[in-house]
């Protein structure tokens, strides 16, 4: 096992480059799922070795619950400096197990407490809040999906612009948006080298649904007029936290808006699944492929071959 138990930790690195490049290169549905399949699959590998490290570590202490045999010569031989790596391991792997619970409860919790704000309003798939704070979201649900939007937002768009709204909006729901980003944001709590590509995936996200919008509506030039009018509405507005959901209110976030809207006044992006060979993206592409590959592997040959030590070492 060796070294290789430690891969999976520090492989996330090779996804650094994809994660900006495929922002600026790749049809964002591509890249949104090519980032969150990546994240995904890095964070479990992490998690994984994590867990086996943390075995080594648990079976060195005093009074451990596990067999006798665990703590082993054998089985500590098969870890690089096993008594640090197993006992940081132990608060490490913890850690990670808490901040996910805590970022998964507070997800379906805010998504509860929006539908409860909704309680009283007519069930239609638009809810229109009287509120002075301009501000829309894209609730999920498990019955039905609704879009939220603020008298404030409506009153200052034209028809054409509420059409992008409306549409932007809907192809977060039909998309289902929100799982790519929890499963980001889930990812990049279990390894902090993930953190670029959850960025990344909550930029093509927008991008993603502000495509569908310009080709429902058939006017890229409206959809980048309306982001650009509800970003300025909302400089400097307390936007609730239930607008934290994907959706037009995070047009108050100064960073990826004036990309967004310089991506709609310009052609609309190729579709294609991988970036060409030959090119920076698709180098890193590549780079990223590997390191997710060579991240699985080493994490599934750790797995069995401490299956196989521990089963050895284990009294029958």
């Amino acid at each position: 096992m060796g070294f290789f138990i430690f891969l999976p930790l520090i492989l996330p690195l090779t996804a650094w480059p994809i994660a900006r490049l495929a922002e600026q290169h790749l049809h964002p549905r591509a890249a949104t799922r090519l980032l969150t399949a990546m994240a995904a699959v890095m964070a479990l590998c992490s998690t994984v070795c994590l867990a086996l490290l943390m075995v080594v570590g648990t079976a060195q202490l005093p009074g451990n619950p596990l067999p006798d045999g665990w703590s082993d010569p054998e089985v500590r031989a098969a870890v690089p400096y096993d008594e640090i790596a197993g006992k940081v391991a132990i608060p490490a792997l913890f850690a990670v197990a808490a901040v996910c619970v805590r970022t998964a409860w507070r997800h379906f919790r805010l998504r509860r407490r929006a539908h409860r704000a909704l309680t009283g309003l007519p069930s239609t798939e638009v809810a229109v809040l009287r509120d002075d704070t301009p501000y829309a979201y894209a609730l999920p649900g498990a019955r039905r999906d609704r879009i939220v939007v603020t008298t404030a937002l409506l009153g200052s768009l034209d028809p054409g612009e509420r059409r992008a709204l409306f549409a932007h909006e809907r192809a977060h729901l039909t998309a289902r948006h929100h799982r790519y980003l929890l499963t980001v944001q889930l990812a990049a709590r279990a390894n902090p080298f993930l953190r670029p590509l959850s960025t990344a995936v909550s930029y093509t996200t927008e991008r993603w649904a502000d495509e569908e919008a310009a080709a429902v509506i058939g006017s890229r030039r409206t959809v980048a007029r309306a982001i650009g009018k509800a970003a300025l509405l909302s400089r400097g507005a307390p936007v609730p936290a239930l607008a934290g959901f994907t959706g037009l209110a995070s047009f108050a976030a100064p960073g990826p808006i004036p990309r967004r809207v310089a991506a709609l006044l310009g052609p609309a992006p190729l579709i294609r699944d991988w970036p060409p060979v030959f090119t920076a993206v698709g180098f890193a592409a590549w780079g990223a492929a590997a390191g997710t590959a060579v991240s699985a592997m080493s994490s599934a040959n750790s797995a069995v071959t401490m299956f196989i030590i521990l089963h050895a070492a284990t009294p029958l």
